[in-house]
């Protein structure tokens, strides 16, 4: 059978949203966090832009030395280059600037950029246009120290590169095992009552009804638990039968032995209720050989009418049936494919039970109809009938309804319908227009 394996599917889709979310982590937030450590907060740009608007209320005097003196003090102050230009990059003090100074304003950078030393150690440039009058100049110094964002720290490098990662890695070990331990523990936990002798179903059956491996493996088990109750409730009622109807006929013939029977009656006796134990024994045997081996039945095109002739002649010379009373109006085109024995031996069956249950005068009849590749077949005898909810029952082993003429032993149902299914069929039982309705649906012969 072609398995579409769901849970290889959950378990890839489960992986590939990890490793998406992990690279997300990495390189996504991760990386917006470290990029966040290199922003100047709101404080520190405030208080650049501050010097800024010094700077330019000090160059709209125009006398360089007092932009000069500013500057000057500016970098005491902080401890840092400082520089006071115009719209053209040049020095509005009177210290002009140094090749170096123009070199090192190729790399200025605006407030709202991330600030972080260079490779060789060297504080970033930062540009601040005048607030009021753009156009006419900027400040421009070299960030001072105090005022550099911390960068990602150690700490936090290992938060976002090691503690969310690994959080990340168990959330995924417990998706995996509540999804995929918890329900093959309380596979083990059931295996383990079944081994100690509880048979009762899985609880819950929450494992049951998952549409993936663990789900079909939990619906086996429950229909390998369910066989195991079917089997020894069988062994059960047949220990309990057999033992009953064994005892009996051996009461009967200690009581018959006792009697002063003559010899020829006391062989008569003993003949009879020997026949019916041999004929419990070999239908127990039957019954328990098909639930338990479930044999495989090398079928052949059969036609159920010939089939039918045969039984109903040896029904008329058992029980003296009148022949015209059985009445087949199957022709020779109903050709089923079935094993003859178990075929003929299930029709026998239902056929026997039609006879107890029918009226002298009754009237049995097997008709059929073609259904797509299956025949179905029916025998309705002119018996009393059955109740609804008996319908089901009258096929339990060993069961013999309320008030049913004869003195079988409740198999021979049991049998027939066993014996239906292992060749693809099915029997069951419905009311009918005079008595009970035998249903059987059969594979056609093959063309």
């Amino acid at each position: 059978m072609h398995r579409r394996h769901p849970l290889l599917w959950k378990l890839a889709l489960l992986q590939v949203c990890f490793c998406l979310v992990l690279v997300w982590l990495v390189w996504g937030w991760g990386m917006q966090v470290e990029r966040s450590t290199y922003f100047l907060d709101e404080a520190d740009r405030s208080v650049l832009a501050g010097y800024a608007a010094e700077a330019e209320h000090v160059a709209a005097t125009r006398d360089a030395e007092a932009v000069e003196r500013w500057r000057q003090a500016l970098q005491r102050r902080e401890h840092t280059w400082v520089g006071v230009l115009d719209e053209h990059l040049r020095s509005l003090g009177t210290q002009p600037l140094s090749a170096e100074d123009i070199g090192h304003l190729t790399f200025m950078r605006k407030l709202s950029w991330p600030m972080s030393k260079r490779l060789e150690d060297e504080l970033p440039y930062v540009s601040i246009a005048f607030p009021e009058h753009p156009q006419n100049g900027r400040l421009v110094l070299q960030l001072p120290e105090r005022l550099l964002p911390p960068g990602l720290t150690p700490w936090t490098h290992l938060f976002t590169h090691g503690v969310v990662p690994v959080l990340l890695a168990l959330g995924l070990g417990l998706a995996l095992y509540r999804h995929l331990v918890v329900p093959l523990t309380e596979l083990r936990d059931r295996a383990d009552a079944l081994r100690a002798g509880d048979l009762a179903p899985l609880a819950g059956g929450s494992v049951a009804r998952r549409r993936d491996e663990l789900g079909e493996l939990a619906r086996a088990y429950e229909h390998m638990a369910e066989r195991l109750r079917q089997s020894l409730h069988q062994q059960r009622q047949l220990l309990r039968t057999l033992s009953h109807e064994i005892r009996t006929p051996l009461a009967r013939l200690k009581i018959a032995s006792e009697s002063g029977l003559s010899q020829q009656d006391l062989e008569r006796r003993l003949g009879r209720e020997i026949e019916e134990m041999q004929r419990l024994v070999d239908d127990s045997l039957n019954l328990a050989w098909l639930d338990a081996e479930k044999p495989r039945l090398l079928a052949e095109n059969l036609v159920v009418a010939s089939v039918w002739e045969a039984l109903a002649q040896d029904a008329h010379f058992e029980s003296g049936w009148p022949l015209e009373a059985l009445i087949c109006e199957l022709g020779s085109d109903c050709e089923v494919h079935v094993h003859l024995d178990s075929f003929a031996q299930a029709l026998e069956n239902v056929l026997r039970n039609a006879i107890r249950h029918s009226p002298e005068q009754g009237i049995i009849r097997l008709s059929g109809e073609r259904v797509g590749d299956d025949w179905l077949l029916t025998v309705e005898d002119s018996g009393p009938g059955v109740a609804e909810a008996d319908l089901e029952r009258i096929f339990e082993p060993f069961l013999r309804l309320d008030g049913a003429p004869g003195t079988g032993f409740g198999l021979g149902l049991s049998i027939a319908r066993r014996a239906i299914e292992l060749q693809g069929g099915q029997l069951w039982a419905s009311r009918g227009e005079r008595g009970l309705r035998m249903n059987l649906r059969l594979p056609a012969a093959n063309v």
